[in-house]
């Protein structure tokens, strides 16, 4: 990593392999790991770059504190819109999906609103168990529409309309009894179970994981092939809504 210039703005998520195992770690602390534009371009890349090095078999995607993402970047979606953004998460869960290698996420304490679609996506999902998720769109007057692409393939349907529609914050111990998320564990055994199990994929070979995971991704990646404009037309249209934009506004003045 370089040391930031006056025309390079400080990197926001850093990458590094070892034992086989890329990690990309999202750290952008100031504001909350939000989907910012250079959050996600950062990741996208670091992403395809695992995706082309063939020293690596796994790919951990986990944050540099306890917040692992808290979704959209809302003053950027409340000043510039979101038309460009919405498409770029949904290709963004694209990529996950159809990476040739597993996709891991490891979160520590909290996930919201877009982060969960990381996590959706994403083949492996570890969180401990008192992390804290929320689908907090409909309290904004919007809606779970572009990470409902991998959400909804993910949770089982009563869960996912409780979460949906209710908002309300949910725990990591519930997010794998809804299907959300693979295991949840022990704050203090996080670290060490996602080592091993990164440890016991790297086992396997290159092209034994490849087909698998596109065997199991089929009927997620068809899902986000045939509604991701849909749900990106929507998402669009409810970020530039006076309701939401009220929303935002009056969320980022309680921040300050």
């Amino acid at each position: 990593m370089t040391a930031p210039t006056d025309h390079a703005p400080a990197e926001l998520v850093h990458y590094a392999v070892a034992d086989a195992v890329a990690t990309i770690t999202l750290d952008s602390p100031a504001n909350r790991n939000a989907l910012s534009r250079q959050l996600v371009t950062e990741l996208y890349a670091h992403l395809e770059r695992a995706g082309a090095d063939r020293d690596v078999r796994v790919v951990l995607v986990e944050s540099s504190g306890k917040v692992f993402c808290s979704g959209a970047d809302l003053t950027e979606a409340s000043t510039d819109g979101m038309a460009a953004g919405t498409r770029r998460i949904v290709e963004l869960q694209r990529l996950i999906a159809t990476l040739d290698k597993p996709v891991v996420t490891k979160n520590l304490g909290a996930v919201r609103a877009g982060g969960i679609g990381i996590v959706a996506a994403a083949d492996i999902a570890v969180s401990a168990d008192d992390a804290t998720f929320a689908l907090t769109e409909v309290k904004l007057g919007l809606a779970a529409a572009i990470i409902s692409l991998t959400v909804h393939h993910r949770m089982n349907p009563r869960a996912a309309a409780l979460t949906t529609l209710g908002g309300e914050v949910f725990t990591g111990a519930e997010a794998a009894a809804y299907g959300l998320v693979t295991k949840a564990v022990p704050a203090d055994d996080l670290d060490a179970e996602v080592a091993a199990l990164c440890a016991s994929l790297a086992t396997g070979a290159a092209q034994g994981l490849r087909e698998s995971k596109r065997i199991l991704n089929r009927d997620l990646v068809a899902r986000i092939d045939a509604l991701g404009e849909e749900m990106a037309e929507t998402s669009t249209r409810l970020f530039a809504s006076d309701e939401a934009r009220e929303a935002m506004t009056a969320f980022l003045s309680r921040k300050k």
